[in-house]
């Protein structure tokens, strides 16, 4: 049940979710939040780097978003002064080393590569291209079985394998921070409705994308402030115990510590191993989730980008061989951040071969939204707050950072009795919140 009384809540986990749930609740609770990285922030991951005596600030993790898909992130930007700025959201593929390249930026990117304009398959891949955006924007909106994947919608539409593999597949691999092999295996249903809500299937007036000035970093700090003398970084949580009502949490340095609830703002799977007697339903629907785990490399080899520099773009797929499996995505972060440096400075997930002088490599891990998980991110809610326990995430939506937010809201307003200073139009409507979970449920929770 929400409550009005002052209470103990331990937050575990810094990243957008955690951060925005411990930010409010704080005023009105005792809050203690655990990080078990030597930071915080989780995907808000903003690098120093000095190049040429010019200090740099590069995200390596989160990077962009636009408002009308991320409106609780725009507003909580505003709330705390945090500057953005417009950048370019522009797409490339460079794929078989090479052979096949094009960009999104104009009919100048489309055929950088010469030879495009006399490739009847280039041609096929965008005719294909023109006609997926117009029925997948109507598709979007109708009903369609939970079992039907992207690879089954693309077959059934009869969409060609230039389409499929030179740009469908390339394209959401770089959106999603997902291997290749997977994207056909995505659910097309959840995967149609977030292109269509992102404005990633309009031909014309997709919407302005922004990056946060001086990185992430910037929003993070100043939402942390308040939680200074409360964040024990480096001492993340190990075991969480339901004890007698309450709920015990045994830190990295063997310290336990009582509180009256505790939200496990991680992870899917890092929040099911954290809890000592995790109930049938915990079991069941936090490991329905699965985890990629990406490598990100800030460096300076333009190697991994396209062969052709009128085809480069803010986001690059680039495949080495005539497979995309063995495939990278690079970030082109003078695009993407307005860098004050005439170095190129990329981050590049998954390289298949070290970049040359790399300047900090960072791991991150992206849930895979397959049919198992669509299916229990309908029913995650229903663990909110049996036993003390409450959950939040970006896995509750599509897995970004607007969901994330989202989640930490959510879940702050419903356990705490707070609200978020702002009101927007559809404030959860990225994420499945059900009603604020009563003692009555605790015998379904535990089943």
């Amino acid at each position: 049940m929400p409550s009005s009384e002052r209470l103990r809540i331990a937050v575990v986990g810094t990243g957008v979710s955690g951060l925005s749930a411990a930010w409010l609740l704080n005023p009105r609770h005792d809050v203690t939040v655990y990080e078990k990285a030597g930071r915080v922030g989780g995907h808000s991951n903003t690098v120093s780097v000095r190049l040429d005596g010019v200090d740099l600030d590069v995200d390596t993790g989160f990077i962009v978003y636009n408002a009308p898909t991320y409106p609780n992130f725009v507003e909580l930007l505003r709330v705390l002064g945090v500057e953005s700025c417009e950048t370019d959201m522009s797409f490339a593929a460079s794929l078989d080393g090479g052979r096949i390249e094009y960009s999104g930026a104009g009919l100048a990117g489309l055929f950088g590569q010469r030879s495009n304009l006399i490739r009847p398959r280039f041609w096929a891949m965008l005719a294909d291209l023109v006609r997926f955006y117009r029925r997948a924007t109507r598709d979007a909106r109708l009903p369609m079985a939970e079992d039907t994947t992207l690879g089954d919608y693309l077959a059934a539409g009869r969409y060609g394998a230039a389409f499929r593999d030179h740009h469908i597949v390339p394209m959401a691999s770089a959106i999603w921070s997902a291997a290749p092999d997977e994207i056909l295996g995505y659910p097309a249903a959840a995967f149609l409705r977030f292109h269509d809500n992102h404005g990633l299937l309009r031909l014309t007036n997709r919407p302005i994308w922004r990056t946060v000035v001086g990185g992430s970093r910037a929003y993070v700090t100043r939402l942390a402030q308040p939680l200074v003398g409360r964040l024990r970084v480096g001492a993340g949580a190990e075991r969480i115990e339901r004890v007698g009502g309450r709920v015990a949490v045994v830190d990295a340095n063997g310290d336990r510590d009582v509180f009256d609830r505790v939200v496990l703002a991680t992870h899917a799977d890092e929040a099911l191993a954290l809890l000592a007697e995790p109930t049938p339903r915990e079991r069941a629907l936090l490991g329905a989730f699965r985890y990629s785990r990406n490598e990100a490399h800030l460096h300076l080899d333009e190697t991994f980008m396209p062969q052709r520099r009128a085809t480069w773009a803010s986001w690059n797929f680039v495949s080495e061989a005539r497979s995309s499996d063995r495939a990278s995505v690079t970030y082109w972060m003078n695009a993407l951040q307005r860098l004050p440096t005439r170095r190129n400075v990329f981050v590049t997930l998954n390289p298949q071969r070290p970049p040359h002088g790399p300047l900090r490599i960072e791991s991150y891990d992206h849930p895979i939204f397959d049919a198992a998980a669509i299916r229990a991110q309908k029913r995650l809610w229903s663990l909110q707050g049996f036993g003390g326990v409450w959950f939040c995430g970006a896995h509750f939506g599509a897995g970004f950072h607007e969901d994330g937010l989202q989640s930490g809201l959510a879940v702050a307003e419903q356990l705490g009795g707070v609200r978020r200073p702002w009101r927007v139009e559809g404030e959860s409507s990225r994420i499945v919140v059900g009603p604020a979970p009563a003692v009555s449920d605790a015998r379904e929770n535990a089943a």
